[in-house]
């Protein structure tokens, strides 16, 4: 079963048109938030489809809260990472932004929101959401979503390093 959800993924990616799209994330350490929400919403305006089909951590899980989730399906290899945001402070340390993790939060759709209440809520520690718990809220892929994409980008991390202070999800990235 899982070879042939990973055949279709495939096959979509690359099958290549102009009509449509399907942004397929994979392996994306996360970022800035205000980099993914004005990916993410461009990719809901665009009405593109997205497949979840690995990693998706940190900033990156935003995708949940700003594209409709009737266009949001994850395959079995999907994993989700959530944690606090944070920021840098005056010395230039990694620190928790309480705002930055409050807007995170009311990124995400109830479910989700729920599922990390009930883990404790967002901290500087990852907490994974995949398998079963992950198919709760996000719908699991199916061989004629993946195939009705016409072609396929993939999205990884955002990174930039211009020594800002937005808040960010991502506690992976050397910057």
């Amino acid at each position: 079963m899982r070879a042939c959800l990973i055949a279709a993924v495939v096959a979509a990616a690359l099958t290549v048109t102009p009509a449509s799209a399907t942004v397929i994330i994979s392996g994306d350490p996360g970022g800035k938030m205000q980099d993914y929400t004005a990916h993410f919403r461009q990719v809901r305006d665009s009405g593109e489809p997205v497949v979840i089909a690995g990693t998706c951590v940190s900033a990156c899980t935003m995708v949940l809260g700003l594209v409709p989730s009737d266009r949001i399906c994850a395959t079995p290899n999907a994993v989700l990472g959530f944690h606090a945001a944070w920021t840098f402070d005056d010395s230039g340390r990694r620190v928790v932004s309480a705002s930055g993790t409050q807007d995170l939060m009311s990124t995400y759709p109830a479910p989700v929101r729920a599922w990390i209440t009930r883990r404790g809520g967002l901290t500087p520690k990852m907490m994974y959401l995949r398998g079963r718990d992950l198919a709760a809220v996000v719908a699991p892929c199916n061989s004629s979503r993946t195939a009705s994409a016409s072609r396929a980008k993939r999205f990884g991390g955002v990174h930039q390093a211009d020594g800002t202070n937005a808040p960010r999800a991502s506690f992976g990235s050397a910057e």
